[in-house]
């Protein structure tokens, strides 16, 4: 049984302290070795615990009756284990995190490809000092003076002195 409950929990570490910040691998470390100390507890253990020898302690026990009582409420004894609430909800939050990875990598080749396009567009214009405030305008848009907002730049208006 203890191998059997090893095998269903198996991390896979490696993987993990890749993902783990470096501010952080004390921590890491300190899980891991607990991790592998509780690991090797219950590895050590066998899988089905030793059998009583109820015989000998109907011979040991002075009692009539009462071993035989014993052994019965043992033999009735069941232990629950608890139930799994949470891996559902662990299995959501994993689902959701990757849908929100694999939109992110969308949103990241997006960006990508709009960068590589003002990555040409610089490699491609007129060098700054060849450039002409027409040439300035047609490449950056944004630099063109807004006659609307400043009519009279760079002087100010006859009102303003």
């Amino acid at each position: 049984m203890a191998g059997r409950r090893v095998a269903l929990k198996a991390i896979d570490w490696v993987a993990f302290a890749e993902r783990i910040p470096p501010n952080q691998r004390a921590m890491f470390n300190a899980l891991k070795t607990r991790s592998d100390a509780i690991s090797a507890k219950l590895t050590s253990l066998p899988e089905t615990p030793a059998a009583i020898d109820w015989s000998y302690y109907r011979s040991a026990v002075a009692k009539a009756g009462m071993v035989d009582e014993f052994e019965k409420k043992f033999k009735a004894l069941q232990i629950p284990e608890p139930v799994d609430t949470q891996t559902n909800s662990i299995n959501a939050q994993e689902a959701e995190a990757n849908k929100n990875a694999a939109a992110y990598i969308e949103g990241s080749k997006a960006r990508i490809t709009q960068y590589e396009q003002e990555l040409d567009k610089f490699k491609n214009m007129i060098p700054f000092d060849q450039m002409t405030i027409e040439d300035l305008n047609d490449t950056f848009p944004e630099t063109k003076l807004d006659k609307v907002k400043h009519p009279f730049w760079p002087h100010k208006p006859i009102a303003e002195l």
